[in-house]
């Protein structure tokens, strides 16, 4: 199948290229899409020839181009139905029909500049079907964000990542107003489904199904949330499917010299103990490393529990239960050549030994965030 994608470097473009792509190599394998596929790029810059030779041979067309911010507004005219005009006119020149999707928005519906120009281009596709007997596909896109969105463009949530994630100042002038979102991925998904027929029809308009409603302060505050993450070493709520996508989208926005960020070490002889996440429903991860002969424990809970993993080295965790005469001392030899979950239940006093002659390194999962102020522990030596 030769699939043509005209505003390839554009967003979704990108986007969906980059995923063809994948699909082409074998490295993305869930889709109905046979791998034997081929892909043409085409793109502002690109040779005006070059689209001809594509509409020749084309089996699909994804047209993608558009004009969002032009530096006039006749420009949205010409750049959303002109272009589209010469797409189709190319098609039909080859005698192709060939399905042909459209990127248009629901701003198709505003009598605007940009609206009206979309809502021709919309038309001419309803046209040119008629015309032709060829299958169209029209997307009514609401706001789209995601990866390899440009800021400052057309796009407030791009805009707001760029921005927090680069410590600049951010400008709302309405925080209750409501947006609604798709994300690329799902956009992209939509898409290549519709190669194979599958698409999600609404009367004469395809959709993307998931959308999210949400307002602009709600996405502002979750954006500061993200940044400060790397103080206070929470993580978002990844269980909540906007606030991971949109999560998603802010990292891609980090300065590339700011990709790591510093944690707290606590360090003494034995060695070191760091939080490196805490989160509100999900307990708290740390990194434990012992020195070699080191014992560090000694202590019970009566309701924090922990799970521990010993990633490198070698050594033994011990457990006695509280409060029962004779009890016995219970042993768990752990290393990292054999990675394993040791559950530390209440009730029992534990300790870790490294005994081997390199630092030890321990994973370590605590069912709550620790608090000074209450930190269910108590010293009694195993």
């Amino acid at each position: 199948m030769n699939i043509l994608v005209t505003g390839a470097k554009g967003f979704v473009g990108k986007n969906l290229v980059s995923q063809l792509h994948n699909i082409q190599s074998g490295k993305a394998k869930n889709y109905k899409v046979s791998s034997e596929i081929r892909v043409f790029e085409y793109d502002i810059d690109s040779d005006p020839a070059e689209l001809d030779i594509y509409c020749k041979k084309a089996d699909f067309v994804f047209n993608l181009a558009g004009v969002n911010r032009p530096k006039d507004q006749s420009e949205f005219m010409t750049g959303n139905f002109g272009f589209a005009s010469m797409l189709l006119d190319a098609l039909k020149k080859h005698k192709n029909t060939c399905p042909v999707m459209i990127s248009s928005s629901t701003q198709a519906a505003q009598d605007n500049p940009y609206g009206e120009s979309k809502r021709a281009g919309e038309n001419l596709l309803f046209e040119y079907s008629k015309d032709t007997g060829a299958k169209v596909l029209i997307y009514r896109f609401p706001n789209v964000f995601g990866k390899w969105c440009k800021p400052n463009y057309n796009s407030a949530v791009a805009t707001f990542c760029n921005n927090i994630a680069n410590g600049l100042d951010i400008q709302v002038n309405d925080p209750f107003v409501v947006m609604n979102l798709v994300y690329v991925d799902d956009v992209v998904n939509e898409l290549i489904a519709a190669l194979t027929g599958d698409e999600n029809r609404v009367g004469n308009y395809c959709v993307v199904s998931t959308v999210y409603t949400i307002t602009l302060g709600e996405i502002v505050d979750l954006l500061y949330d993200f940044k400060a993450n790397r103080v206070n070493l929470n993580v978002p709520n990844v269980g909540n499917a906007f606030e991971k996508k949109l999560y998603s989208t802010y990292l891609s926005y980090l300065p590339k010299d700011q990709f790591s960020y510093p944690l707290k070490m606590n360090v003494d002889d034995r060695g070191s103990f760091t939080e490196i996440i805490r989160t509100n429903d999900r307990g708290q991860f740390s990194v434990n490393i012992s020195k070699p002969l080191i014992t560090k424990g000694n202590h019970w809970h009566h309701t924090k529990n922990e799970k521990f993993v010993v990633v490198s080295g070698s050594g033994v965790i011990r457990f006695r239960q509280i409060n029962e005469p004779n009890a016995e001392v219970i042993e768990y030899f752990v290393s990292g050549d054999k990675i394993e979950v040791v559950d530390i239940p209440t009730g029992y006093t534990h300790n870790i030994e490294n005994l081997g002659d390199t630092d030890m390194v321990t994973f370590m999962w605590c069912n709550e965030c620790f608090d000074a102020q209450h930190p269910d522990t108590f010293f009694e030596t195993v």
